[in-house]
Parts: C-alpha cells; sequence; structure tokens
C-alpha cells in the first residue's frame, strides 16, 4: 500500500483475554456486531485494537468481512478456533452472548478476518 492510497484506521476497543490472542497471531477472526459504523469495514482496512482504559494498542489488517444472521452462524461458518483458539465453541457463543444481547444480535453478526501486518 502507498502513501496516497493510505488504509483507513478504525479503533475499537477489546477484552484483555482477546487482545492477547490478537497481537500474539493466534486470533484470526473477530465477531463484531453489523453496527452502522462497521457497515463499510472492507478488506485493507486497519483495525488498532485499544484495551479499553489503556494506551495498549494492536494494529491488524482487515483481510475479509463476512455477514451472518447469528453469531452460531458465524461460528460454524468461521470455526471456533479461529475466533478464540483457546476456547470451546459452546463456550466461546456464551461468551459471546454476554458481550452482545440478543436485540444487538439481531443486527446481523460480522466476521473480520484480520492478521497481523508485516514487520
Amino acid at each position: 500500500m502507498t502513501e496516497t492510497a493510505a488504509a483507513r484506521i478504525r479503533e475499537l476497543n477489546l477484552y484483555r483475554r482477546y487482545f492477547d490472542l490478537v497481537a500474539a497471531g493466534q486470533k484470526t477472526i473477530e465477531v463484531r456486531v453489523k453496527y452502522p459504523h462497521l457497515e463499510d469495514l472492507a478488506a485493507g482496512d486497519v483495525i488498532r485494537f485499544r484495551i479499553k482504559g489503556t494506551e495498549e494498542t494492536c494494529d491488524v489488517l482487515v483481510k475479509r468481512v463476512t455477514e451472518y444472521k447469528s453469531f452460531e452462524e458465524l461460528l460454524d461458518g468461521e470455526g471456533p478456533v479461529n475466533v478464540n483458539p483457546v476456547s470451546p465453541r459452546e463456550q466461546q457463543l456464551a461468551n459471546i452472548r454476554d458481550i452482545y444481547s440478543a436485540e444487538k444480535e439481531a443486527l446481523g453478526a460480522l466476521a473480520i478476518e484480520i492478521e497481523l501486518p508485516p514487520q
């Protein structure tokens, strides 16, 4: 990517347990609700994850964004190991639903494929 075609940078908060997996390159799918501010998120964008209340950040490149109707459909389509390699599927589903209410899930679920930028 050249200076003239700079990527858009989105800042999103992330819990420590997920942040550490992203920073280690182990978590390759980020799960989000399809909020209006994420509707135009696309491959080539950069997400700057921040642990809320800290200055700690981790930048990742967006490779792909796929929409699903539900979190269950997303986990089945993307594979739970890509979403969280240290937690079983049913625990992941419970964790996601602790974060997002059923009303928010009804907006749609986004699977955001991410990768650490080259060093």
